[in-house]
């Protein structure tokens, strides 16, 4: 167990975030982002209420400009034509973002050339900024490096948002270790030019990767240059670092940080106390894992419905039923009514416990409380079914979901097909294959290859019974652990002091 080297200094209270020094006057803000500071500036009066009217006015737009060309019934382009008149740069900043959620970057470079054509757009880093950050995200980084040249012929310099976004889209390629030495030379070369210092954004990001990529001593590298920066350190970035460890189950190093983020200063939040939670549930550490939780409880903060979620799916995955069932009437009795995720989690949870009926009861239960079925919630009770060799009850599952008008997506097919294959079980495979092709579904190289990787593994992993794994723990931990303590449960740690 992780102790505290001073167990009598209490966490101080969190301070707001302060601007970061590093941003500059260098950093270009999006026009939509400067409408909304000019309407606080103006007051709470009429003038703030015309800033959220025009705000609403300018989502209300897009929107409209989107139902338009769903689907494919008609192009971007002839749609925003009909509309010159009232686009505006603030609103294609919201097309871009929208679209960037509905993985069409091939629009968003149809809106950009449109844009560029018309009287009213100004080069914008802003813009360029938000277009390489979209490319990156869907692995276009030849794209985004184009449009980092386009900025450049266009008049605009650099700053650090842009070379923020760039970092941020290398570290989206496949190739990593390319990738991260790309993002180092970007943070080098911004500590070079005045208008683009690196700001705290620039380090969250850096320190996530490189955590991500279990390099800790580049993650110390980069903590040590923070440190001797003027740029301050936030909960944003102690979190993220802790949440890259913790889900490469690099739980000492993960300790560490802890102790970093107590020493400069930074109390915990409750998305800290959930990455906690999860990281040693992952790891099958629950006595740590329970003890943070009690803290939380005792702590300023409030658990959220992920704190239970994670919970009773690692307790699930253990097949410890009774313990998530005991997190299941905590949470309701702290007044937290289970949302259709935590149901799903009991889906899973059941089905690692083999109660496939239980789990079939969680899922009507769903069904009657919800207006809309989610595709998780099937794709929850279809895995669970071929969790358990239950391969005929899931395609009945599938025919009764498709009766009811709900439409499969490709991630519910690559699950069964999984199943089907490692099950050897061709008729099924046949008929899978049969629905995916009238619905139009064309599976690519990676639903194959992902389907290939259950053949490796048709041998089921042997089940552990729950005392069994609970011995195994304990003598891992305690072999894990002698160096730095002499019992299982040590007088103080970092959770406790935390919840003082």
């Amino acid at each position: 167990m992780l102790a505290c080297p001073s167990t009598s200094t209490p966490w101080p209270r969190r301070r707001p975030p302060s601007p970061s020094p590093g941003a500059g006057a260098g950093a270009t803000v999006p026009r939509h982002v400067a409408l909304a500071a000019r309407s606080k500036r103006r007051g709470a009066g009429a003038g703030a209420a015309e800033g959220a009217e025009e705000a609403a006015e300018a989502a209300e737009l897009v929107h409209s400009l989107l139902r338009r060309t769903a689907g494919g019934k008609e192009r971007m382009v002839p749609v925003l034509e009909r509309h010159v008149r009232v686009v505006r740069t603030e609103h294609c900043f919201l097309l871009f973002e929208e679209l960037g959620r509905r993985d069409a970057w091939l629009q968003c470079l149809e809106v950009f050339r449109w844009m560029q054509k018309q009287r009213w757009y100004v080069a914008d880093n802003g813009i360029y900024s938000k277009l390489i950050s979209v490319m990156g995200r869907k692995g276009q980084i030849r794209m985004a490096m184009w449009l980092f040249s386009q900025m450049r012929n266009s008049g605009c310099k650099p700053d650090t948002s842009v070379y923020n976004s760039l970092i941020g889209a290398h570290l989206h390629s496949r190739d990593k270790s390319k990738a991260l030495a790309k993002a180092l030379g970007y943070f080098e070369k911004m500590k070079c030019i005045e208008r683009c210092q690196p700001t705290i954004v620039t380090y969250n990001i850096l320190l996530r990767a490189f955590a991500q990529a279990g390099d800790t001593k580049q993650v110390d590298i980069l903590f040590k240059d923070l440190d001797e920066s003027i740029v301050s350190p936030d909960i944003y970035t102690y979190n993220g670092v802790i949440d890259a460890y913790g889900k490469n189950g690099m739980i000492k190093e993960m300790e560490s940080v802890l102790l970093r983020m107590k020493s400069k200063q930074c109390r915990p939040d409750v998305i800290t106390f959930n990455i906690l939670i999860d990281s040693y549930g992952r790891k099958q550490v629950f006595d740590k894992m329970e003890q943070v939780f009690k803290s939380l409880l005792r702590s300023k903060e409030r658990p959220t419905h992920p704190t239970f979620n994670s919970m009773i799916t690692n307790y699930g995955k253990a097949r410890l039923r009774e313990k998530a069932e005991c997190v299941l009437e905590k949470m309701e009795e702290l007044g937290f009514k289970p949302n259709y995720v935590t149901q799903e989690c009991l889906i899973m949870m059941y089905a690692h416990c083999d109660c496939v009926s239980r789990a079939r009861q969680v899922f009507d239960e769903l069904l009657s409380s919800q207006k809309k079925v989610h595709l998780s919630s099937l794709n929850a009770m279809l895995d669970a079914y071929c969790m358990n060799g239950l391969h005929r009850e899931a395609d009945l599952l599938l025919d009764t979901a498709l009766q009811k008008c709900v439409v499969p997506s490709g991630s519910t097919y690559k699950l069964l097909y999984k199943a089907y294959t490692k099950a050897n079980d061709k008729v099924l495979v046949q008929k899978l294959l049969n629905r995916m092709n009238k619905q139009g579904i064309v599976p690519n190289k990676k639903f194959f290859l992902d389907a290939l990787e259950a053949f490796g593994t048709s041998e089921r992993k042997p089940r552990t019974s729950p005392a069994a794994n609970s011995a195994n723990k304990l003598s891992a931990e305690s072999a894990g652990d002698s160096k730095t303590a002499t019992s299982n449960k040590p007088k103080a740690s970092v959770w406790q002091v935390a919840a003082t």
